[in-house]
């Protein structure tokens, strides 16, 4: 299987500033100024054509960035990224101009877009349509409610027709009639050999819709591979997690947290942590 989007050595950086006047010492001095934050380290992997990948991972595991990043809407630190046709990304308000209704919005991501007058006029019914948010379409949309703009994004991205389709939390707000319509248009996606990335806090949306699994942690890989394989993992080691003390879980985001500001790195790990750990997980 040939693939559609590949990552080689992905990186993204961002430095931590604690007031606005650290941004311009960043900019004014050599080697820049505040703390590395890393939100994706050393990401390598591919996915193929008819590929429906969930992203799983706890909270600041960099499921967003990773999002981003394919989407081409923010660039890697260091690494390459090749993507073979077009990209969509759908998330709550996503690229929505808040002062505009949601028809102007209509109108002007399409336009972004390249698409011509004639044809948003003729796309425009059926997006209208799918998003079914009645007469809101012409209020702007900073009156909206997060699930009305879920809708209206997810209707206009679909409306493109993507070779890769990214949904980040789009279908976690909102009610579920609208949830299954849009699972259902996922699934045509699916069946015409499109590359799906899917964020959710839904296993059971994951496991019903997705085939592979990419599981992040502290921004890197921490398992890839089949749907069936990987989400055991993950169900156990969240089970394990929520049944750690408070100081357990202390621990685990500051071990994090450390490797994502650089100060320790899964390289820089002693061989005998590496084999506890990996032997801390073998059973499953």
């Amino acid at each position: 299987m040939s693939y559609s989007v590949k990552l080689n050595g992905i990186t993204k950086k961002y430095k931590m500033h604690r007031q606005n006047s650290d941004k311009l010492k960043d900019i004014i001095l050599p080697g820049g100024y505040g703390e590395d934050f890393y939100a994706i380290r050393d990401l390598t992997f591919e996915a193929g054509k008819g590929d429906v990948v969930g992203i799983i991972g706890v909270n600041g595991s960099g499921k967003s960035t990773f999002s981003n990043l394919v989407a081409n809407i923010t660039p890697p630190t260091s690494g390459e990224i090749d993507v073979k046709g077009d990209v969509s990304l759908i998330a709550v308000s996503a690229g929505l101009n808040k002062e505009l209704t949601g028809r102007e919005n209509i109108e002007l991501k399409l336009l972004m877009m390249g698409y011509k007058k004639n044809k948003i006029e003729e796309m425009k019914p059926d997006i209208i349509e799918f998003a079914d948010i009645g007469k809101f379409i012409d209020m702007p949309v900073k009156k909206y409610s997060s699930g009305m703009k879920s809708r209206l994004g997810f209707s206009i991205s679909i409306s493109v027709d993507p070779d890769v389709l990214i949904v980040d939390e789009a279908l976690s707000v909102g009610d579920k009639t609208f949830a299954d319509k849009c699972l259902v248009k996922m699934n045509e996606f699916k069946e015409r050999g499109k590359t799906i990335f899917f964020v959710s806090h839904s296993n059971g949306q994951m496991k019903k819709f997705c085939n592979k699994a990419l599981w992040l942690e502290h921004g890197t890989i921490r398992e890839y591979g089949p749907m069936k394989e990987v989400m055991p993992h993950y169900e156990a080691f969240i089970k394990e997690y929520k049944s750690w003390s408070k100081e357990e879980k202390r621990r685990f985001r500051e071990e994090g947290t450390k490797k994502q500001e650089g100060l320790a790195t899964a390289e820089s790990a002693s061989s005998e942590e590496k084999e506890k750990r990996k032997k801390s997980w073998i059973l499953f």
